[in-house]
C-alpha cells in the first residue's frame, strides 16, 4: 500500500514537473486588434500561419493571446494593460489606434505594429530605417497615385472626389490630407465627410450626394466596419465607390487596388518570429508591402451606374461576381 502510494506521488510529481519544463519552453504572443473586418482578420490570420509554418504551434511551444477592442479606445486601453500584465514574449498590435495605445503601455515588451499607415506620422517611430527603442512593423501606406489613376481610369470625367472618413484616427487622417494634395495638383477637388464612429458612417455617405462624382475610401477603420452603408448610398444614388482594401469589393464596391492584408500578416509573422529569435525591434527596419492587386465587381459597377471596360476586367487579378 505504501509503495502504491509512492508510486502515484512519484507519477504526480513528475507530471508536474513535465507541466513545469513545457511552460517554460512555450513562448507567448499576444495580438490585438483595434476592430474585427476581413482586411484586419486576414492580417491576423496571417501572423498565426507565419508563426506555425517556422515552427511556432499555438497549444504547443507557442500560446496566442488575442482580443479585439471592437473599436472602442476604452477597451483598447484595457486590453494594453492586461497584455503588458502577462508579460508575452512579443505583443502584435494591428491598426493604428491599437498600435499607438499599446505603444504607451508596452515600453520594454517588444512591439509589432501591423496595418499602420503612417508609423511616422502616427509618432510610433522616429524613422522607418532602424527605429529603435522596442518598435517596429509593417506598414501598409497606400500607393496614392495608383489609385487616382486608376480613379481617372474608370471615372474620367469625374472632378469632385467624395471620402468618409473617422477624425480621430491618425491613420485616416494622414491619408485624407495626402489625397487632397494629389488631388489638387491633379485639378480635382475632394469632399470629405467626417464619421467618429460606425452609427454615423451612413450619415456621412448621405451627405456626399449631390457633392461628389465619385467616392473613394481609404482604409479607415471606422469606414470599412461599416462599408455596406456608404454602398448602399452609392447604388440609391448612382456614384461609383472605390477602395483601397480589395476586401470591399466582395462587400460591393466597384474596385480597389490593393494590398492582401493576409500576406501582410505574413510579412508581420515573419517579422515576430525573427524577435522571439533573437533579434532586436529597434535594428529592424520597418517594412511595407509592394504587390498591389486589383479587384473588381463588374454587378456593383452596373448598379452604381457604370460599365467597367473588358481590358480593365481583363487587368484584374479578380473579378468578383455580386448580383446582390
Amino acid at each position: 500500500m505504501a509503495n502504491r502510494i509512492l508510486r502515484t506521488l512519484l507519477g504526480t510529481a513528475l507530471l508536474a514537473l513535465s507541466a513545469i519544463a513545457q511552460g517554460d519552453d512555450q513562448r507567448v504572443v499576444a495580438i490585438t486588434q483595434i476592430v474585427e473586418h476581413p482586411a484586419l482578420d486576414a492580417v491576423y490570420q496571417g501572423i498565426r500561419d507565419e508563426l506555425e509554418e517556422r515552427g511556432y504551434k499555438d497549444g504547443d511551444n507557442l500560446r496566442i493571446m488575442h482580443e479585439s477592442a471592437q473599436g472602442n479606445s476604452a477597451i483598447a486601453s484595457q486590453i494594453a494593460r492586461k497584455f503588458v500584465g502577462e508579460s508575452p514574449d512579443v505583443i502584435v498590435a494591428i491598426a493604428t489606434p491599437s498600435a499607438q495605445t499599446m505603444a504607451a503601455a508596452a515600453r520594454k515588451t517588444p512591439l509589432v505594429f501591423s496595418a499602420v499607415t503612417d508609423p511616422v506620422g502616427a509618432k510610433l517611430v522616429k524613422s522607418l530605417k532602424a527605429p529603435g527603442a522596442n518598435i517596429t512593423g509593417v506598414t501598409d501606406m497606400l500607393p496614392i497615385e495608383s489609385h487616382l489613376d486608376l480613379l481617372e481610369r474608370l471615372v474620367p470625367n469625374a472632378k469632385r472626389i467624395g471620402t468618409v472618413y473617422n477624425p480621430g484616427e491618425a491613420n485616416a487622417v494622414a491619408l485624407v490630407e495626402l489625397i487632397e494634395e494629389r488631388l489638387e495638383a491633379r485639378g480635382m477637388e475632394l469632399v470629405k465627410a467626417a464619421a467618429t464612429k460606425t452609427s454615423e458612417v451612413l450619415g456621412a455617405a448621405r451627405s456626399l450626394v449631390g457633392k461628389a462624382d465619385a467616392i473613394y475610401l481609404t482604409t479607415d477603420n471606422t469606414v470599412i466596419s461599416a462599408v455596406e452603408a456608404v454602398i448602399s448610398v452609392g447604388e440609391r444614388a448612382k456614384i461609383p465607390v472605390f477602395a483601397a482594401d480589395t476586401a470591399t469589393v466582395s462587400r460591393g464596391a466597384v474596385a480597389a487596388l490593393g494590398f492582401d492584408y493576409y500576406d501582410h500578416g505574413r510579412q508581420t509573422g515573419g517579422m515576430v518570429a525573427r524577435i522571439l529569435e533573437g533579434a532586436n525591434p529597434g535594428e529592424m527596419d520597418v517594412e511595407s508591402v509592394d504587390a498591389l492587386n486589383l479587384f473588381v465587381n463588374p454587378a456593383a459597377a452596373e448598379r452604381m451606374g457604370i460599365t467597367l471596360s473588358d481590358d480593365l476586367i481583363s487587368d484584374a487579378k479578380e473579378v468578383v461576381n455580386s448580383d446582390q
